[in-house]
């Protein structure tokens, strides 16, 4: 699995089928980037400036609402996540 340095999150991204104002399906190249997620893996946290660490304040398994332009994709083993900062999530979906 992909285990993320520091303040870094990686999400499963949470597809979601896509519809336009008349009803029909939205194809790949016409979605907006997805900005759902789950939480598969957190780094260890903030480097503070005195050396501490701060965790994270979200956990695996937690749904996720993120930036739309936040994060790297990453490929690991077939399969696509998003790599990107705490700070770039919005909200916590409980």
């Amino acid at each position: 699995m992909l285990k993320p340095l520091n303040d870094r999150i990686v999400l499963e991204v949470v597809e979601q089928e896509q519809m336009s104002a008349g009803g029909l399906v939205l194809t790949t190249a016409a979605k907006e980037k997805p900005q759902n997620g789950t939480v598969v893996a957190v780094g260890a946290g903030y480097i503070l400036d005195n050396g501490n660490k701060m965790p994270l304040t979200v956990q695996i398994g937690d749904q996720v609402v993120f930036e739309k332009q936040a994060g790297h994709t990453v490929n690991y083993e077939g399969k696509d996540y998003l790599v990107l900062r705490e700070k770039d999530i919005i909200a916590v979906i409980e």
